[in-house]
């Protein structure tokens, strides 16, 4: 039998109203509110908890709010069946496809983060499902690490790291031989975060190009950036960056093919996703000098087994998925989805939408295109 109870604070010290504790869920009815409001659900999140403060501006606008960590995908249908937002904070793999026809009422999922792979985006399409992300804290520090994994690469300096704390004091054992300027960085995918890197490297005095079929050439334009194809782009660029959504289309779209097409000299980094280089044409390309070096802040398997030769390459920098973290990125993904469910709860726009051509399936949702 369910049980309700009024309690005075969480764990936290947040003041709350009514909350139904049943099956592992927590349900949070606003004071004065019923279940006929607007309905969230949290269905998995990579945070110890739901924060207190987070809990109190939903509340205060008297949305109906369900908390549960979800093992598998039958568990969110039993806590979101009759939500119109199903929320996914982080990376958890737990709203799938077979799912989306047993979530009726479901209007939008809200991924909190930049990738949406963990989501299905294609079906939640089709089933007029708006799919909205948080990518707003993660975009400057993928952007200034892109960077740093290109400068860290071309200044040798991981090696030159190592050999000082093992007692050499040699410049000849990484000695460095590329110069940046007037070289050229082609930026594969010109989303928010391949712009941001436009924006901070223009003092270094490169030529950019770029490759995105979704970004109109103007506005590349705008920004200094010439547009090219994608074969263009490898055959010209010094420096490979890839910033794509990984997606069916970009599964693995850097292959053989693509590295073979780059100069012997060229560096690739990769801030996006593992899944969309082939690790093992890599591999090759880097041991057999098809191209110089890479800075990788993602891989095909994180963590790599520990016989991945990519370990063992002086011309390779390695990070461990890091690049969007920083002292205050929770903070601010756990506000900017607040603040994303609140607007939403008004049948306003997401603040970010990662499929805004849907149709979406109940009237008066907006998704900002006319």
């Amino acid at each position: 039998m369910t049980k309700v109870r009024r309690i005075s604070q969480t764990k936290t010290g947040i003041v709350h109203g009514v909350y139904i504790h049943h099956d592992g869920n927590v349900q949070i009815v606003p004071k004065g509110g019923s279940m006929s409001a607007f309905n969230v659900a949290i269905v998995g999140y990579d945070d110890d908890e739901v924060p207190g403060r987070i809990v109190e501006m939903i509340e205060r606008e008297g949305i109906v709010f369900a908390i549960r960590q979800c093992a598998d995908s039958r568990e969110v249908v039993e806590v979101a069946r009759d939500a119109d937002v199903v929320w996914v904070f982080g990376f958890p793999r737990v709203v799938t496809a077979q799912i989306l026809p047993e979530l009726k009422r479901c209007a939008v999922i809200l991924r909190t983060g930049s990738g949406t792979d963990n989501v299905p985006v294609a079906e939640a399409t089709q089933s007029g499902i708006i799919v909205a992300n948080t990518p707003s804290g993660t975009s400057h520090p993928v952007a200034l690490h892109a960077i740093a994994l290109l400068l860290a690469v071309v200044r040798k300096i991981a090696v030159q790291d190592r050999a000082v704390r093992a007692g050499k004091w040699d410049r000849n054992v990484a000695y460095p031989e590329t110069y940046l300027a007037d070289k050229t960085l082609g930026l594969v995918g010109f989303g928010r975060i391949a712009r941001l890197v436009a924006k901070k490297i223009s003092g270094f005095e490169m030529k950019l190009v770029a490759f995105d079929p979704m970004v109109e050439e103007a506005v590349m334009l705008e920004l200094g950036v010439e547009p090219v194809s994608l074969d263009a782009l490898l055959e010209q660029a010094d420096v490979v960056s890839l910033h794509s959504p990984l997606t069916e289309q970009t599964h693995r779209m850097i292959s053989e093919r693509e590295l073979r097409l780059m100069k012997a000299e060229a560096i690739f980094i990769n801030t996006a996703r593992g899944e969309q280089v082939d690790e093992a044409a890599l591999i090759r390309a880097l041991s057999e000098g098809w191209i110089a070096g890479a800075g990788l802040d993602v891989l095909e398997k994180e963590p790599p087994d520990p016989e991945n030769p990519l370990l063992t390459f002086d011309n390779v920098v390695i990070t461990p998925h890091i690049a969007g973290c920083n002292d205050k990125l929770y903070d601010t993904f756990w506000e900017d989805s607040a603040r994303t469910i609140i607007e939403m709860a008004k049948h306003h726009r997401p603040l970010w939408c990662v499929n805004p051509n849907v149709v979406p399936r109940f009237e008066g949702w907006s998704t900002g295109v006319e």
